[in-house]
């Protein structure tokens, strides 16, 4: 069933109306599955907070637009909260199009989630261009209050949990990008401040200044893989342990290349196919001898490439999550395992690199 695009993102009082044409034949229908927190070792601390994240988190940046059915949306996000998955990861330019994941949230929201806001980590981002002008990108107060207001009123949300800014802008006066994200917390528009994409020298500043306003910096959200370890070359991963804050990895499967997908060719399904110049480029011949070197390694231990990589990512301590994303529900699933396999061991570790 093809899902029909809320590019408007309706208003409340047409939603139980828009249901009938996307799936949705009666509101609030959907019962959370009781056994959802039966393992308590899912869970880490985030950094020196009271906040438990989830150790693996639901991405909605590309599979949440116009990409994926409605249909399979609702089931992807039925199946991460039911396995105990809290964390559900959005920011304002997620889709295609722009805004799309947020507004697409918004119904599955009013229908399946309501009930559950209060057991519900939801979290969105600004600083990359947004809208049209120059008050639509970077950092400026102006930006990142007027973009959360429109990211709330897509999610039909009254806060979300994390605001993170989404990137660093070195024009705008730091002093106004973290007094904005303070103000928001201030305002009641999020409960925690989260910097995303900021190297480590820059987190530390910011951190400084949030924490003189009183409003510290929960965590930090950046790339982190076996094939991106610029977290750990450049301190960021231990910054984040000096200064008390989280550290959230996205792309931990390297938009996807960490799986078995691409050890043959590129699937016509698959994202290089749809977006060849996102990751074709990567798919060298080099590239793919490496990715069979580690499949060999994940082959021995049992598991899947991807799950062996989630378990990389997540043998530090200082990672409080991963973000996954699932174009399936299966998917989300076979990320779960990962987390039922024994640690990797310090020579699986050394033959990893």
């Amino acid at each position: 069933m093809k899902k029909v695009s809320f590019h408007s993102c309706l208003p409340s009082s047409l939603l139980v109306h828009s249901f009938a044409h996307i799936g949705y034949d009666e509101v609030m229908k959907h019962t959370a599955s009781p056994e959802r927190y039966s393992d308590p070792s899912l869970y880490r601390r985030c950094g020196k907070s009271g906040l438990l994240l989830p150790k693996l988190s639901l991405g909605m940046w590309h599979n949440f637009g116009d990409f994926t059915d409605f249909e399979i949306q609702k089931q992807i996000l039925r199946t991460a909260f039911d396995h105990g998955i809290t964390h559900f990861d959005l920011a304002n330019n997620y889709g295609p199009p722009y805004g799309e994941a947020e507004c697409n949230f918004g119904l599955h929201f009013e229908n399946d989630w309501k009930p559950y806001r209060d057991e519900l980590i939801i979290s969105s981002k600004a600083g990359w261009d947004m809208w049209p002008g120059p008050y639509g990108d970077l950092g400026s107060r102006k930006y990142l209050i007027a973009s959360l207001d429109q990211s709330l009123k897509r999610m039909h949300l009254d806060y979300v949990d994390i605001f993170y800014h989404h990137r660093p802008d070195f024009d705008t006066p730091l002093e106004e990008t973290m007094g904005a994200l303070d103000q928001i917390v201030r305002s009641g528009k999020a409960l925690y401040i989260g910097l995303s994409n900021y190297p480590a020298d820059r987190m530390e500043e910011a951190c400084k200044i949030l924490k003189s306003m009183g409003t510290p910096c929960l965590v930090n959200q950046n790339s982190y893989s076996i094939l991106n370890r610029t977290v750990e070359e450049d301190g960021l991963l231990d910054n984040c342990e000096k200064l008390g804050s989280g550290m959230v990895a996205y792309a931990p499967l390297s938009s996807g290349l960490l799986s078995d997908k691409y050890l043959r060719g590129i699937p016509e399904d698959s994202r290089a196919a749809r977006e060849p110049m996102f990751i074709r480029e990567r798919i060298t011949p080099d590239m793919v001898k490496e990715l069979s070197r580690l499949n060999e390694i994940a082959k021995r231990r049992g598991q899947t490439l991807a799950q062996m990589a989630l378990q990389w990512v997540l043998k530090d301590g200082r990672v409080t999550s991963a973000i996954i994303g699932a174009s399936r529900p299966q998917q989300v699933l076979e990320n779960l395992k990962a987390l039922s396999y024994p640690e990797l061991s310090a020579q699986e570790i050394a033959e990893i690199g």
